[in-house]
């Protein structure tokens, strides 16, 4: 009974070393896998692919071609505003201090040259006039003085030095009178006209060009002299384009090249221009050099110092093209889809049958000028000369990737 209680002993022992080992075993085997598979891991990147089939293709009208070379315009890119230049731009002033007493105009107004579009009162325009009137009177007495003298002087009874003195004092006057007629009449009133019942303390500032109010700095009551402006009026009519080109660029411009610009609030309308004007000094530090163009065609809604975009268009040249239909804009990035295989699978919808299947890599580009329904570009991802890839429809291949997720690892 003993010897059999021993062999039992015995085998559970052999029985637990057994497992006891394999298990070491089965943990060294799982930790050599995870430390082969970090690597892999760590390198891993992840490329996009789409998958099409042969179906789906022909229902959505995608088509695979090749890349072109094609000659399209070259153009430089720049930045700028829209400019007014000074001889088109005025601050309105009054050229003597008063209280607004009426404002004819708002902010965004037409006006024309020599309308009224404020009036000011002060009681020295009224005494000015009344100067005016006093001198006159006293011309009226000055040269019947003269008169006399020279009467007196005829029949020697008076002295040359009265006759001299009557008529400098005459002189005198009529210099004064002069000087207030011409004050008076730059203050929008006419000397000839005032009288003692009609004196005027109301003077009119006028528009001194033709244009739109752009800015409005007083108000009804506020107080102005001819140093403060009452308003600001620009002729948009003789709004330009000014765009800053970096030196190393300069070269490649010239007089009478088109510009296609877009303001920067509002990128979906397309404006031209063509270049008069090259700098020949650089503005401020800023490395680079004012070039002017004159608009073309409507300048309805643009302003003064609005921002631009404009692409200056300086030749031809061969550069990689491809279909607009070929380009899509996803994240704010632009992509083509090349192909990478393309394979019989079998198919689902038709048991014991089989179709093309095609996939697709999504690379990266660049988009360059376009024209005539194509695009240039550079590819910033690895795109060979001879790729095929989709040249019309890509979106469908973008919309299938976003929904399906399809990612090859």
């Amino acid at each position: 009974m003993n010897y059999y209680r021993y062999i039992y002993s015995v085998s559970i022992a052999f029985a637990l070393l057994f497992l006891f080992a394999c298990g070491k075993e089965n943990k060294a085997a799982d930790k050599a896998t995870t430390e082969s598979t970090i690597p892999e891991q760590e390198g891993h990147e992840e490329t996009e692919i789409a998958t099409l089939t042969e179906e789906q293709m022909k229902a959505v009208n995608v088509i695979i071609g090749r890349m072109e070379e094609k000659e399209l315009t070259a153009t430089i890119k720049a930045n700028g505003r829209l400019r007014v230049p000074n001889e088109s731009k005025a601050n309105v002033t009054a050229l003597y201090g008063g209280v607004i007493k009426s404002l004819h105009v708002q902010l965004g107004t037409y006006v024309s040259k020599g309308q009224v579009i404020a009036t000011i009162v002060n009681p020295d325009f009224v005494r000015l006039q009344e100067d005016y009137l006093v001198t006159t009177d006293k011309i009226t007495l000055a040269r019947q003085e003269v008169n006399r003298q020279q009467v007196l002087y005829d029949g020697n009874a008076g002295a040359m030095k009265n006759k001299q003195t009557a008529e400098a004092e005459l002189r005198v006057l009529n210099t004064m009178k002069s000087s207030l007629a011409k004050q008076i009449a730059l203050m929008g009133i006419n000397p000839q006209k005032i009288s003692r019942s009609n004196l005027n303390s109301v003077l009119s500032v006028k528009a001194p060009i033709s244009g739109t109010v752009s800015q409005v700095f007083s108000e009804i009551g506020s107080y102005v002299d001819v140093t403060t402006p009452v308003l600001e009026i620009v002729d948009n009519t003789k709004i330009h384009l000014d765009l800053q080109v970096f030196e190393r660029d300069l070269p490649s411009i010239a007089k009478g090249q088109t510009v296609h610009f877009t303001l920067s609030n509002n990128a979906g309308t397309e404006y031209d221009a063509k270049i008069y004007s090259i700098g020949s000094s650089f503005a401020d530090e800023s490395k680079t050099i004012a070039v002017h163009g004159n608009i073309l065609g409507s300048t309805q809604g643009l302003i003064d110092g609005m921002n631009v975009t404009g692409l200056i268009s300086v030749g031809h040249q061969l550069s990689p093209a491809v279909p607009n239909e070929a380009i899509v804009n996803a994240d704010g990035k632009y992509y083509v889809f090349m192909l990478i295989k393309q394979q019989k699978t079998d198919d689902h919808d038709h048991p014991g049958e089989q179709q093309m299947e095609y996939q697709f890599q999504k690379v990266e580009i660049v988009k360059g000028v376009s024209e005539l329904g194509y695009t240039a570009f550079t590819p910033v991802g690895n795109l060979p000369s001879n790729a095929q890839i989709i040249v019309k429809n890509a979106f469908f291949a973008n919309a299938k990737l976003s929904n399906s997720g399809d990612h090859a690892h």
